[in-house]
């Protein structure tokens, strides 16, 4: 392979010995999401250099899709870095874990104080914050950059979260900004979110978010499939229906696509030829095991999470669909009616999911110190990642009416819209449980909605519970907060209590 510098022309052939600071970017990884944002960026006049562990890689992209193109090929990390103007910006767009860490190995040797290393990849926030900290020892920035869109989102224009040392925003942020995607009036779906691990934290709730919208979607078609009788066809109808007033989303946009298209090979429904076992990459158990770590109550997206495990057990559940009872209840009423219900059941439960995740950002925030703009991170979604939807302007206007908003189902809109949709979502999930179908994520964004509204939980049992079997104290309703007692139960017990304390 020749090295190349790209002229917006035909490349022009040149030596390694040439390829000296003609490249505004780099980027490393040329998997589906690094090949299509070096695109994107060339597409934005950007020269960009390229590198890949395995170097054909290289060789398959300079001579094929980025053939002509201004883009460096780069056949090792010294090369790769030289070709780079200074300061030095490398995206790294490989998978999360030891990967990012070789990389950075490989390419130290060659790099110097203040030059940018990103990553793009789906990185845990707190390898972000370690790999921050100790390349901040070396002289280098760090960034830790959420990128959402999947294929398409990387070609035209992604969601892009970054986060790390703010120094390095001013030269990475004309690039990042550049080939985001944009919202009606222009604004970049990209803005710098925070320091340390805050960029990459923001992109794991977005995706715990995303699990929990595909299992909320999932719930309604098949509850329009097990309750109605509804064909694939019909489904797609009503999706794209919905997709037009306040579900439209990405995802119920692609939903209907899903359920209009036939497989070739045997004409039936898509859908009806794909094994019913999801896959998961541990975004969303990163969210849920998170919220549990700063004990932030985000059941639904857990929900979600656990739904794919179960999927995961089609051996077991066969067998099990033939041994265990269910009820012999069967639909009868209004099947118009049932799917408006329904399309205000979804609406509902999406509106507690994001709830969940901006409520878990929150609290991150306050245990990181971040200081995160819950608008901007609302805009920064509003276009380009895979949870785009109409309602997060409403989630914009609701955090910048009221930055320090505990919660969004206490903004005057939702908390109307919750309201008003409360009377279907109930009928939803109680004609779910009578027909013995299965709606976690619904059923659990309902119990959130009426546990955070409930006055009074029956915690002060559970406390008492904890109390009796092992003096863990509890505090009273005629006393301060945090003053603790403790009740010799048998008699037998003492006075000694155990400190109270709340992991």
């Amino acid at each position: 392979m020749h090295e190349t510098q790209g002229t917006g022309a035909a490349a022009t052939d040149i030596s390694t010995q040439d390829m000296i600071g003609v490249a505004d970017i780099g980027v490393v990884g040329l998997a589906v999401m690094g090949e299509n944002l070096v695109l994107n960026m060339e597409g934005r006049g950007f020269t960009v250099a390229v590198f890949n562990r395995t170097v054909a890689r290289v060789d398959d992209f300079v001579d094929g899709r980025a053939a002509g193109l201004r883009i460096v090929g780069a056949r090792s990390p010294e090369a790769f870095v030289r070709a780079l103007k200074p300061p030095r910006r490398v995206l790294m767009m490989v998978r999360a874990g030891d990967p990012v860490d070789q990389t950075i190995e490989h390419l130290l040797p060659y790099l110097e104080p203040g030059d940018i290393l990103m990553d793009g990849g789906n990185s845990h926030f707190a390898d972000t914050e370690r790999r921050a900290a100790l390349l901040r020892e070396r002289g280098l920035l760090y960034v830790g950059t959420g990128v959402s869109g999947g294929e398409e989102g990387a070609l035209h224009g992604p969601s892009i979260m970054p986060g790390g040392h703010a120094e390095a925003w001013p030269h990475v942020g004309p690039i990042f900004q550049a080939i985001a995607a944009r919202v009606a009036d222009g604004t970049p779906c990209c803005d710098w979110v925070g320091a340390g691990g805050s960029g990459h934290f923001v992109k794991m709730v977005h995706n715990g978010i995303e699990y929990g919208d595909m299992q909320m979607i999932g719930e309604a078609y098949a509850l329009m499939r097990g309750a109605l009788g509804f064909t694939p066809e019909r489904m797609s109808e009503v999706f794209a229906r919905w997709n037009e007033g306040r579900l439209d989303s990405y995802l119920v946009e692609i939903t209907a696509r899903i359920l209009a298209t036939k497989d070739d090979a045997t004409g039936v429904p898509m859908v009806d030829v794909i094994l019913d076992t999801a896959g998961q990459k541990g975004t969303g158990k990163w969210t849920s095991t998170t919220a549990l770590d700063l004990g932030v109550p985000a059941a639904t997206i857990a929900e979600a999470v656990f739904a794919r495990c179960m999927s995961a057990l089609k051996d077991e559940r066969v067998t099990a669909s033939g041994v265990l009872a269910g009820p012999d209840a069967a639909w009868q009423g209004d099947a118009d009616a049932f799917v408006a219900d329904l399309e205000l059941a979804l609406y509902a439960s999406k509106i507690c999911s994001y709830a969940q995740g901006f409520s878990l950002m929150r609290l991150a925030a306050v245990e990181y110190g971040w200081q995160l703009d819950y608008g901007r991170v609302a805009q920064m979604w509003r276009g380009g990642c895979i949870i785009r939807a109409a309602f997060l302007d409403d989630i914009k206007a609701a955090y910048d009416a009221s930055p320090l908003l505990p919660n969004l189902l206490l903004a005057p809109f939702f908390r109307d819209a919750l309201a008003g949709a409360q009377g279907a979502w109930r009928r939803v999930v109680g004609a779910a449980v009578t027909l013995g179908i299965p709606v976690p994520a619904f059923s659990s964004a309902l119990a959130y909605y009426d546990g955070y509204r409930s006055e009074r939980l029956p915690a002060n049992l559970l406390q008492a519970q904890r109390d009796y079997f092992g003096a863990h104290t509890y505090e009273r309703v005629d006393q301060p907060r945090g003053k603790f007692f403790h009740t010799d139960w048998t008699g037998e017990g003492g006075d000694t209590a155990s400190t109270p304390y709340t992991v």
